[in-house]
């Protein structure tokens, strides 16, 4: 009788001791895995900071400097200047992702405007007679700066964009023939380009400047939306506008590009990457101006691009667009200095 109760205590007692090992496993060995993860995650941290390498490589990202037998216009005592980085990810970041919506945006806009108002009619028949526009070296000039603008602005949206539209149409090797050809056309050229637009703005700074009958165009944006007529001069106040959009971005676009296609004047690296920021931004944004004036020059103005292309225009089209200036050609031809009307085989006759 005796054992029979012991053994029942024994057996209490083993179970009790087993619900209580049950209970402290459940409670602590979870506790005990995390501070295994944590010793071993310790450990590798100080592994990581005890490798001589990694050491190594952060302490040349500081730009710290050290001796060098070379010599140059940069600052050829640091190994690795870590402004380098930072420029290239906001030249591929920021730059090369938000400005292409500038450009797309003002094609939208100019699409949209095509297709709602059409492009503006002269709205008399023409008579065959013609009034002098511009002349031969103005000509000359626009078209060599125009033309020259085009190929940089080709080459230089390449080497911008090209990474992400070009390389999956033309391939890497493609692409790295494109973007050398590319770069050194626009490296060449673009001094040429610098000094079209000098001249540009020496010539017509003095027709471009606003004057009253501008105020009430910009006011009305030019009857574009109304179709309301609009007094103007040889230059309107939106060709105004565009005209002082050149001045400004054309000289930021010109300096800081010469300033990266001469390398050779004592410029730092954080100048030059400033410099290519700079560069880039303006020119995407000159060239998203250009568009609209290259609409309005074409597509969006009958008998615009006559003006230019043959020096001429109908006395239609003065009448409607620049009323003023052609009222002061025809005062300069009743008083002899010039001759204002002259037939046109080339215009049509009205019917």
């Amino acid at each position: 009788m005796k054992t029979r109760l012991e053994s029942k205590k024994r057996h209490a007692r083993i179970m009790l001791w087993s619900a209580v090992i049950i209970v402290f496993g459940a409670m602590f060995l979870p506790l005990a895995s995390y501070v295994y993860v944590d010793l071993v995650s310790a450990q590798a941290a100080a592994a990581q900071d005890a490798n001589p390498r990694a050491n190594y490589w952060r302490a040349v990202r500081e730009g710290n400097q050290g001796y060098t037998s070379s010599s140059g216009p940069y600052t050829t005592s640091v190994l690795i200047q870590n402004g380098g980085q930072n420029w290239r990810q906001l030249r591929n970041g920021p730059v090369a992702n938000y400005t292409p919506w500038i450009l797309g945006v003002v094609v939208l806009i100019l699409a949209l405007y095509y297709l709602i108002k059409g492009p503006q009619k002269v709205a008399r028949p023409l008579s065959g007679q013609t009034v002098p526009r511009w002349g031969l070296f103005e000509r000359i000039l626009h078209w060599y700066t125009a033309s020259l603008f085009i190929v940089l602005a080709i080459t230089g949206l390449s080497l911008l964009f090209g990474r992400a539209v070009l390389i999956p149409i033309l391939g890497p090797w493609g692409f790295g023939a494109w973007a050398n050809f590319s770069i050194t056309l626009h490296n060449y050229l673009g001094p040429f380009f610098v000094v079209g637009v000098l001249i540009e703005i020496l010539v017509w700074a003095g027709m471009n400047i606003p004057r009253e009958a501008d105020r009430q165009w910009w006011k009305k944006l030019g009857g574009m939306f109304s179709g309301e007529h609009v007094p103007a001069g040889r230059s309107n106040g939106g060709e105004k506008v565009w005209f002082w959009m050149v001045a400004i971005f054309g000289i930021a676009v010109s300096v800081t590009g010469l300033i990266l296609d001469f390398p050779n004047f004592e410029q730092s690296r954080e100048t030059m990457q400033l410099m290519n920021i700079i560069h880039a931004t303006a020119s995407v944004i000159w060239v998203a101006i250009a568009l609209g004036h290259i609409y309005m020059g074409t597509l969006g103005n009958e008998g615009a691009l006559q003006g230019m292309t043959q020096g001429r225009v109908s006395v239609e089209w003065a009448q409607q667009h620049h009323d003023l200036w052609y009222q002061e050609v025809k005062d300069q031809a009743s008083s002899g200095t010039e001759t204002a009307v002259e037939p046109s085989s080339a215009a049509k006759q009205p019917g």
